[in-house]
């Protein structure tokens, strides 16, 4: 389309839309790359942080390889369609579910089961790092810091050391091991849940101006029956989730923008011809 991707509005990706600016820090550990990486000092870290015991943590190369670990020791399938792509489908074993559920953004109840739990939206959802429920959990860090390429995942069980067998030598890389401590002293998630909240009734509001109804939602993103919205606004640089892939061809999934984003979605809106209720 002739758009430069780096002026692109991203919202298919969900992430931490008020996640601070990580060149800096990034910048102090530059010198981390021309050593080999160990995870052991930053998996303590992590684990003191969330509050879990370290013998129960691991690092991975993001939420992508802890789904894969974990689903090449235990298999499973999901607890029902649609779900997250990545999670097994065998026709038998251990129930998965991403907890907010991915697409709905809606979180578990509190009597939902499930042996392994996919947190890699929740604590940006509740404030909070996990749920603390028993099995397997899955997460990831880089959708915290909306940092995709920084590749931070982790799994918390009680039998960790299963899943770390299938893991690649030097699997996650230098620079993040060795940053980890600086990005946990920016961590505020009650506070980025709380704007995470204000912004979604926001965007739904504005959504709702143009004719289109976003689904209840905990999670950084909404959920909306929205058929050729993204052919619409993608010329615009504005890229928003299609959800063929989940099942629903129709509907798209936005994710929460920060003030600035919300605007220019707003403009590409109006500018690829969208009707406003509000006339």
């Amino acid at each position: 389309m002739g758009i430069d991707p780096l002026t692109v509005l991203d919202l298919s990706q969900s992430a931490n839309p008020f996640a601070p600016d990580l060149e800096a820090v990034l910048a102090r550990h530059l010198h981390s790359l021309r050593r080999y990486p160990d995870s052991a000092d930053a998996a303590v870290l992590l684990a003191q942080e969330i509050g879990v015991d370290s013998q129960r943590l691991m690092l991975t190369n993001g939420g992508s390889e802890a789904i894969w670990l974990a689903a090449q020791e235990i298999g499973g399938r999901v607890r029902a369609e649609p779900e997250f792509g990545l999670h097994p489908r065998d026709a038998t074993g251990p129930i998965w579910r991403s907890d907010p559920h991915n697409p709905s953004g809606c979180l578990a109840r509190p009597d939902d089961a499930a042996d392994v739990w996919d947190e890699a939206f929740y604590p940006l959802a509740t404030g909070r790092w996990t749920a603390g429920r028993p099995g397997v959990v899955v997460g990831s860090l880089t959708k915290v810091f909306a940092a995709p390429g920084l590749r931070l995942g982790y799994i918390i069980a009680d039998d960790v050391e299963r899943f770390a067998r299938h893991q690649p030598q030097w699997s996650v890389n230098s620079l993040a091991l060795a940053a980890l401590a600086d990005l946990l002293d920016l961590v505020d998630l009650p506070a980025w849940s709380a704007a995470i909240a204000t912004a979604r009734t926001e965007l739904a509001e504005v959504l709702r101006r143009f004719g289109f109804a976003a689904e209840a939602s905990d999670a950084p993103w909404v959920l909306v029956r929205a058929p050729g919205l993204r052919e619409l606004l993608a010329p615009c640089g504005v890229v928003v989730r299609d959800c063929s892939s989940f099942g629903m061809p129709e509907h798209v999934r936005i994710g929460v923008p920060d003030s600035d984003g919300l605007a220019r979605l707003e403009s590409a809106m109006v500018s690829s011809g969208a009707t406003s209720k509000s006339g």
